[in-house]
């Protein structure tokens, strides 16, 4: 097997996950319209979507898999290799965050929002930008910019923080049940964000390893 035929698989398990990246990011943006604007459609149609992100993991899975039991890669090419795959995960389990997203949407449904949806889209902005940075540290190799990525994660929290304080505050406000629900159903959207960005900080950790052979915590 010569060196060519493998760095051509190697590279096709990259553009798979590229591909994969882009699309998650995508689900992520209409995710967060589709509660902004209530688009119940739209939210059904993100849910259908949870199967081919399974897939695409799976697939992914298998071939790193097949390449590392038939081709006999080298330490360097392990890295490219295990990145792919923990990379994919993280993916898949965004991809599951913004069908939770989606799910809440359906759960409000048509009735009046407690308040205009600011934060959440901002925040949604951020995480989504950050998993966009992380793929493009990968493809450049730059463990700069992937330990950008992992340092913005602390803003995400604190937008987490300071939105989760802001909903809280408004349930002791109330004694609307209906109100109430709706809030617990937000505290939710904020979480799955936050868990965006978690696993966006995971993606840049896996270059720097990818990049340097180091491993390091954010």
């Amino acid at each position: 097997m010569t060196r060519t035929y493998f760095d051509r698989e190697l590279e096709s398990l990259e553009g798979q996950l590229l591909r994969m990246g882009v699309k998650v990011c995508d689900l992520l943006h209409l995710a967060v319209d589709s509660l902004v604007r209530q688009d119940l459609a739209l939210a059904e149609k993100i849910i259908k979507e949870d199967d081919m992100f399974d897939q695409m993991d799976l697939k992914l899975e298998t071939d790193c898999i097949k390449l590392i039991a038939l081709r006999q890669p080298l330490a360097k090419d392990l890295r490219v290799i295990s990145t792919v795959l923990k990379t994919s995960t993280d993916l898949e389990r965004i991809a599951d965050h913004c069908v939770n997203i989606a799910e809440i949407t359906l759960r409000i449904g048509a009735s009046q929002l407690i308040k205009p949806l600011i934060d959440i889209p901002v925040m949604a902005e951020a995480v989504e930008d950050m998993v966009r940075a992380g793929l493009k540290a990968f493809v450049d190799r730059d463990s700069g910019q992937a330990k950008t990525v992992c340092l913005q994660d602390d803003t995400i929290d604190h937008q987490y923080e300071e939105l989760f304080l802001e909903l809280t505050d408004l349930i002791r406000k109330t004694n609307d049940w209906e109100i109430i629900i709706q809030i617990v159903n937000l505290l939710f959207v904020a979480r799955f964000l936050e868990r965006v960005g978690d696993h966006a900080t995971n993606i840049g950790e896996r270059v720097i390893y990818l990049v340097t052979g180091e491993q390091e915590k954010y």
